[in-house]
């Protein structure tokens, strides 16, 4: 049962072009999704999503959907699609990420972890079925095994246990999820798109832990190759680690990742990151970057980063950046953003946000074509010198 097909299109050294073809979108990679937490990309209207950045995938918080609005409320809506009026793909991820910051809130064990709800303090359980059964309940078109997250800085034996426990989990994952599929159950939805190739309802990824060593992340991989997978992705960086320990995993890892199924690094990062993760070969992004900042008035452009708070920019008549095709580059000053910001306007967050987004998908556009042609090396020069021929633009 084929869930999604994946295709490489383009390689241009480690640096790969394909699509993902699910029953929803298809999917060109390198591709950027933009987070939606709780059924919603912060600030930013479906629409825009659709019908200006073009977005084909989104994410989809399993943890925060699953303590509100709640499983028996997804199940009576139909699910995360109707629910939420997005017709095209939707990422889940685990929970696990979530839950295993709630470092005090939480009680590991063999089985799962119990924790107490952020929201109403109130105890909850969750565990590789549960999670399987929550994100078979939201109908993605991609889920997320559940995972141990350990953090950057754990040492060889701790991250080694994590790693072990992780992939026994995976194995659980795996179990419940197969049963899920062959059962049907809370699944099925019939979206408006629907490709012949694939005959599947959802496609489960695995997840490689090992926090900064090379030797735990081969190990992990080996393990989670083992049991097969319908992607693969890469868990646990950018939570504290130096840049240099995030970078030399990646070099390490992403090239001994199949190469016949798509990876997929989780939670990550600054367009730097992106470029950096692409040369390597990963295909998919998340992170949360894009919409935070942008509620900080934080603004990403193609000569790094700048803070619309700062008063230089009181009587700034030019767009945010000038190199960016987005409707609020093309229509709106940086004095004019600067003074909603200032005045405290609900529509600065939302502009910037729409930006940030557009920065965003617009980057792993010019990264693909640069691919295509065979110039990912120049494009990848070019940009990271932009950005480093005008750091301090946000001071």
């Amino acid at each position: 049962m084929k869930a999604i097909d994946w295709q490489v299109t383009h390689t241009d050294g480690n640096a790969r072009t394909g699509t993902i073809t699910t029953r929803r979108s298809i999917i060109e990679t390198p591709v950027f999704m933009p987070v939606g937490t709780q059924g919603s990309v912060k600030g930013v209207r479906f629409e825009w999503l659709e019908d200006e950045l073009d977005a084909r995938i989104i994410l989809g918080n399993t943890y925060h959907l699953f303590l509100r609005p709640g499983i028996d409320i997804m199940r009576s809506q139909g699910g995360l699609h109707k629910f939420t009026t997005w017709n095209r793909s939707y990422l889940t991820d685990s929970g696990g990420f979530q839950v295993f910051s709630l470092t005090d809130l939480r009680k590991l064990t063999e089985d799962g972890v119990e924790f107490r709800s952020h929201i109403d303090g109130s105890k909850r359980f969750l565990s590789p079925e549960v999670s399987m059964e929550i994100q078979a309940a939201l109908g993605s078109e991609i889920v997320m095994v559940f995972d141990e997250c350990p953090p950057g800085d754990a040492g060889h034996e701790r991250t080694r246990q994590s790693l072990e426990l992780t992939a026994r989990w995976a194995k659980r994952s795996k179990v419940r999820f197969d049963q899920l599929q062959e059962d049907g159950s809370d699944l099925g939805r019939q979206p408006e798109f629907d490709h012949d190739l694939i005959t599947g309802k959802q496609a489960l990824f695995g997840i490689i832990q090992g926090a900064g060593h090379h030797d735990l992340r081969t190990e992990s991989l080996e393990k989670t190759v083992e049991i097969g997978f319908d992607g693969y992705a890469i868990g646990g960086l950018s939570v504290g680690e130096e840049k240099p320990v995030m970078y030399g995993v990646l070099e390490h890892l992403a090239p001994k990742m199949p190469a016949d199924a798509p990876r997929y690094l989780m939670g990550v990062g600054t367009p730097e990151d992106l470029i950096e993760a692409v040369s390597h070969g990963v295909d998919m992004f998340d992170c949360v970057m894009p919409t935070r900042n942008g509620r900080t008035g934080s603004v990403f452009t193609s000569r790094g980063k700048l803070n619309i708070r700062n008063a230089r920019f009181a009587e700034d008549d030019t767009p945010l950046d000038e190199e960016c095709p987005c409707s609020v580059c093309r229509r709106y000053s940086r004095a004019y953003l600067r003074h909603l910001y200032q005045a405290g306007e609900m529509a600065a967050a939302t502009l910037i946000s729409h930006h940030n987004l557009a920065f965003y998908l617009d980057l792993m556009h010019r990264v693909r074509q640069s691919i295509k042609a065979g110039e990912f090396s120049r494009f990848r020069r070019e940009f990271l010198s932009k950005l480093q021929d005008n750091d301090g633009l946000s001071v």
